[in-house]
């Protein structure tokens, strides 16, 4: 064979390799999220090579929960929480650590980065504590009590009894941001009482209330949710029948993050971190005193 023949065939093989390489996507799920671990953290202690530990700490936006305040800071309750713990690690662990908050607007995009993380890595999304979850990923212990609202627009009258759906709900399509409990909520009204509707889907929080404030959707939102937006002079109404109580969020951890022990102990640590003056005073600066204290009522019922 030709050797210019040959060096020119392994050329253009290899510029076409590197064009199919830069025009392929590459996804969100090739990269690992990871952060340092508890075990390794211990090993270089006692090596005494003590640094400060990286912790990857993911969060979806939310207004109240994690979100840029006007002065460019991040702030909230899931990002306070979050802080209070790498102080609390500080104070009784001698534990100095950096948390490194990463923003994932897809909510479905973040639970996936969780699940696939390593180490150290943690996720703000107040996502529901589920069994089913469970096998997926490593929950902490409750830092909140969640109220779920079915909402609508505010010239509809509340519900009497659910057997008034059909009618007073006859304008309306049922929506549902995909992928939640409240997707599955929506569903099971959906099936009782508007069997021939189909479920319009949303991805985002700001989008389900938009819809329904246009006067054509009904869905279920979170109540913290539901308030801020009628905060914001959203024409929205809840129809108090249908709230459903007993939920609980908590921060999610893939199973190979071995802080959650600590996390755990933070939460129980005087008293518990729930009914402690701090927790109120998060709760108070981020919602607002109304909303506060309705979620601290449901945590106590």
């Amino acid at each position: 064979m030709n050797r210019s023949f040959f060096t020119s065939s392994l050329l253009i093989g290899i510029i076409l390799l590197l064009v199919l390489i830069a025009v392929t996507p590459v996804s969100a799920s090739d990269t690992i999220d990871q952060g340092d671990s508890y075990q390794v953290t211990q090993q270089a202690q006692m090596s005494g090579l003590a640094r400060t530990i990286q912790l990857t700490v993911l969060y979806v936006p939310a207004e109240g929960f994690a979100y840029i305040n006007p002065q460019g800071q991040l702030t909230g309750v899931s990002v306070e929480i979050m802080q209070d713990f790498a102080s609390w690690l500080k104070q009784q662990h001698q534990l100095a650590v950096q948390l490194n908050f990463v923003s994932e607007t897809n909510w479905q995009q973040f639970y996936q980065r969780i699940v696939h993380a390593q180490g150290g890595v943690f996720g703000l999304g107040n996502v529901t504590i589920t069994e089913p979850r469970k096998q997926e990923l490593a929950f902490s212990p409750p830092y909140l009590h969640n109220i779920a609202a079915l909402i609508t627009h505010q010239d509809i009258s509340p519900l009497p009894e659910w057997q008034a759906l059909p009618k007073q709900f006859a304008k309306l399509k049922p929506l549902a941001f995909s992928g939640t409990l409240h997707e599955q909520r929506i569903n099971r009204l959906r099936d009782q009482y508007q069997p021939n509707a189909i479920v319009q889907q949303v991805s985002s929080n700001p989008d389900l209330l938009a819809k329904v404030a246009s006067g054509q959707y009904y869905a279920y939102v979170d109540a913290y949710n539901y308030w801020r937006a009628r905060e914001a002079g959203m024409p929205l109404r809840d129809h108090p029948i249908a709230a459903e109580s007993g939920e609980t969020f908590g921060f999610i951890m893939p199973h190979s993050n071995d802080w959650a022990g600590l996390l755990e102990a933070f939460f129980a640590a005087d008293g518990g971190y729930l009914q402690s003056p701090r927790y109120q005073q998060v709760l108070t600066e981020q919602l607002g005193a109304e909303l506060a204290q309705l979620l601290l009522k449901n945590q106590s019922e």
